[in-house]
């Protein structure tokens, strides 16, 4: 025998209960424990095969196939958003800029796009802009702004102007009364500097001095000469006649000194002479001015009553001054340093060039801009520089480029922000601009610090409005993070990515493929293979009753099975060349899946679909495929041990976890003190792990698989291995929807299918997520067969009375029924707690006797 005793005691339930009380070896345990009578639960519920899939009804088109239907105009499923986006395109006050946020493929750049295409000219004036040199200060170029058109014809008509004004200041130079007043001003000039020169000559003669010339270097200055013997003689030679006895030393010396003094005597008739230049210069100078005045007053004034502006009056104010003050320049005279050093010729007459940066003469409508390049010099323009050809570089005010930001100003200016992020100081400036609604070109490098600014141009109006397109994840931090971003960006325009799914919504789903046909020339889609890509876009909605808004996905597949369906020699396509698509699709994007197939089907990766085990379950998780999500189990075991109730997450102690995860099994926590901790304290420490897991885990959808695993591991009872579970919970016990549900069970049931179907394998889930399922159709298949099983849940004691086969037990007078889970649980805890009471008791010590003496008689005693 295996067993010494056995005491049964019977219960007063209806039920039977056998409690094993002495077992002496293992053989005799497996043998005592298969005698024990379990409460068992009810019969749980599967789901039906319809409850697993939606098929598309064929017969809600009336249509055979899409050359009878007419392609949708718009899009669809996104009313909310093309509200948001109509009230910011329509509304021009500051800040009203749009944000689009959605996910990829929603259909947010080409909505923009048609909707804008659709504006009419119903838009703020438009206008040109152009730069002119500043005579007052040419670092400051000035802005002009004319009425649309008119910016070219201020450029030719200033052109024409100068090139006019070339021609006539040199005749009005040429008249006979210019050439007698010019010939007086000369005569006086050359007379007075004959009589200056001619008395000075005089003094120096009566004092044998002549006035000369020395040459110095390459110019000849005037200079005095002692006459000595009736010869001129340099003052530096008058040792030498003395040495030659010429002259005496005394007669030296004198000639010294009045050479000293008609030296200083000549400075200042040199003096006189250059300020009696300077006067003949300025006469001539008025005189060209009185006679060119009226030439330049006359063709200036032309200009004026034509151009009206103030601005514009001002610049040729400044234009006037500025000729009448360089006539030289339109005498043909080329001024000093007319070419540089290398040779290039420099233009004066650039200073009356003007630079159109923005001509909107052929535009009829409100400008729409796509910038889809946004770098800093494409979005707000540049100051290009030109070498000088001696390592350095200039600019002037020709230089200055615009760019979208202005071109697009009284219009829209749609941008990707992604893309707007990759440049550095793009959104920096972007922001700037917006909040004060001005713009300054400013060279690149100036923002970068790399290089001076050179040019500070005058700042533009802006009235440009900015149509923003990213992510959702994006706009939530540019508005927790950019105090001003929500000032800017008042109008958010939210794209949906799923709509609910109705007959109305199927035909226009079919007439959105039709769009992409006629655009893309396309084959013709039978009714066949539209309910084929409506079952798809259910599939990547993730629920039965709703379809994916991201047409982009679709849209691969529709192409992708037009061409396997003219490379099979169709000229239709039909149900299974979308089949075809998606399925080879999935094989080009699957090396991933294929490697962990392979783990799994050799070993390398542990994971039961047969049998029973204590503390193990098959938990789900999903992996990112890029193009698709796939599933796969993986194997979760929990451990127990004398402890103060804390449950410790493995993966968070070696830093694998994310926040989700963690707050999980803080929620099993809270879970265990409800239910079992009222009574006694949660006297144990509990493991659970994600086993051969070497990267990253996140996500609460294990919660239930791992409560399922500590409560089997405490009640002793072992877990079906044939089953996988996936579902998160709260602290009161109720079961949670999970994600990624189709793509779970589908994993699960291609590894039991690989390991051998038994008709014992399912998957438990959220009963929550029966609404979500569209499996494949062999799983649909297999369980019509009854090979495989799908469990919808509510409660955690649902799920692990179909793990274990045991009731989970209900509370009765403080108390869960006898041998179910619960019970034995809870007995479990009572167990460790009385372990680990007695383990924290003292030692009590025991009492020594002390040695007694005896004391010596007395004497008389």
């Amino acid at each position: 025998m295996f067993i010494t005793a056995i005491i049964i005691k019977f219960s007063t339930n209806k039920e039977f209960f056998f409690n094993v009380v002495i077992i002496i070896t293992t053989e005799g345990y497996k043998m005592a424990k298969s005698l024990v009578k379990y409460p068992r639960p009810i019969k749980f519920k599967t789901l039906k095969p319809e409850e697993l899939r939606w098929k598309c009804d064929e017969d809600v088109f009336d249509f055979d196939s899409t050359s009878d239907l007419e392609p949708i105009e718009g899009i669809i499923g996104q009313e909310r958003a093309l509200k948001a986006i109509k009230l910011g395109v329509d509304l021009r006050s500051p800040g009203y800029n749009i944000y689009i946020a959605g996910l990829s493929g929603t259909g947010k750049a080409t909505t923009v796009k048609s909707m804008l295409e659709k504006i009419s000219g119903n838009c703020p004036s438009l206008y040109d802009y152009a730069y002119v040199n500043n005579f007052k200060d040419e670092d400051m170029p000035l802005l002009l702004v004319f009425e649309t058109g008119m910016a070219k014809e201020f450029q030719h008509d200033l052109n024409s102007a100068i090139e006019l004004l070339k021609k006539k200041i040199p005749v009005a130079l040429e008249t006979d009364a210019y050439s007698k007043k010019k010939k007086i001003i000369i005569n006086q000039y050359s007379e007075k500097e004959q009589e200056l020169l001619n008395s000075f000559n005089q003094r120096l003669e009566k004092e044998n001095f002549s006035l000369g010339h020395i040459k110095i270097g390459d110019t000849a200055q005037p200079e005095v000469f002692p006459v000595i013997k009736g010869k001129s003689v340099p003052i530096q030679m008058i040792d030498e006649k003395v040495q030659e006895k010429v002259i005496s030393k005394e007669q030296a010396s004198d000639i010294v000194k009045k050479y000293t003094n008609h030296k200083e005597e000549l400075q200042k008739i040199f003096r006189k002479g250059l300020k009696i230049s300077q006067d003949f210069q300025d006469k001539l100078v008025s005189l060209e001015r009185e006679y060119v005045e009226s030439v330049v007053n006359g063709v200036v004034l032309n200009l004026k009553e034509k151009y009206t502006n103030e601005k514009v009056i001002e610049y040729l104010d400044q234009v006037e001054e500025n000729i009448l003050d360089n006539i030289h320049v339109f005498k043909g005279l080329k001024p000093e340093g007319a070419t540089t050093a290398e040779g290039f010729i420099i233009d004066y007459f650039r200073a009356y060039d003007v630079n159109i940066i923005l001509d909107n003469s052929g535009l009829k409508r409100c400008p729409v801009i796509i910038e889809t390049n946004p770098t800093h010099t494409n979005i707000f323009g540049s100051v290009e520089k030109i070498s000088d050809g001696r390592g350095g570089w200039y600019t002037d005010f020709t230089k200055i480029k615009c760019g979208s930001l202005l071109r697009a100003n009284g219009g829209y200016l749609v941008l990707n922000v992604n893309h707007l992020f990759e440049e550095p100081t793009v959104w920096r400036t972007l922001k700037r601009v917006l909040t004060y609604r001005k713009h300054e070109i400013q060279d690149p490098g100036s923002y970068y610090q790399f290089t001076a600014s050179t040019l500070k141009p005058e700042p533009i109006d802006i009235d440009t409005k900015v149509i923003m397109i990213g992510s959702q994840q994006i706009y939530s931090m540019l508005a927790n993070y950019e105090y001003d971003f929500k000032k800017i960006f008042k109008v958010k325009a939210d794209f949906d990515y799923e709509i609910k799914r109705n007959s109305v919504v199927l035909v226009q789903y079919a007439r959105v493929i039709k769009k992409l046909i006629k655009e893309e020339s396309l084959c013709e889609f039978d009714k066949g293979a539209i309910a084929s890509l409506i079952e798809l876009s259910a599939r990547f909605a993730g629920q039965k009753d709703k379809l994916t808004t991201r047409f982009s996905q679709i849209a691969d597949v529709a192409r992708e099975a037009n061409f396997w369906a003219l490379d099979d020699g169709f000229n239709i396509v039909s149900a299974p060349h979308i089949q075809k698509a998606y399925a080879l699709a999935k094989e080009r994007h699957g090396l991933l899946e294929s490697k962990v197939n392979n783990m799994i089907e050799e070993q390398s990766v542990l994971i039961d679909t047969h049998g029973d085990r204590i503390g193990q379950i098959n938990g789900l998780a999903v992996y990112d495929a890029e193009f698709y999500a796939f599933g796969r189990p993986t194997r979760i075991t929990a451990t127990v041990s004398l402890g103060n109730g804390s449950i410790i997450n493995v993966e968070r102690e070696s830093g694998m976890s994310g926040k989700s995860y963690n707050k999980g099994m803080l929620i099993i926590t809270g879970y265990f003190k409800e239910t079992f901790g009222q009574t006694m304290p949660l006297s144990f420490n509990a493991n659970i792990v994600f086993e051969q897991s070497y990267s990253m885990v996140d996500g609460d959808s294990a919660s239930c698989a791992e409560i399922f695993t500590l409560l089997s591991t405490l009640a002793d009872l072992p877990l079906k291995q044939s089953l996988a579970v996936t579902g998160s919970l709260n602290q009161k016990g109720d079961v949670q929807p999970i994600g990624g549900v189709n793509e779970k069970i589908e994993g699960f049931y291609d590894v039991c299918k690989f390991q051998g179907l038994n008709k014992k394998q399912g998957v438990v889930i959220p009963i929550q997520n029966v609404k979500d399922l569209m499996l494949r159709e062999d799983i649909v298949e297999s369980v019509k067969k009854g090979e495989f099983n799908i469990y919808p849940i509510e409660r955690v004691e649902q799920g692990i009375e179909i793990l274990t086969g045991v009731k989970a037990g209900k509370r009765i007078n403080n108390k869960y029924e006898t041998n179910s889970v619960f019970n034995l649980v809870e007995k479990k805890i009572k167990e460790l707690y009385q372990k680990g009471k007695a383990a924290s008791k003292p030692l009590k010590k025991r009492a020594v006797k002390k040695p007694v003496t005896k004391k010596p008689a007395t004497k008389g005693k």
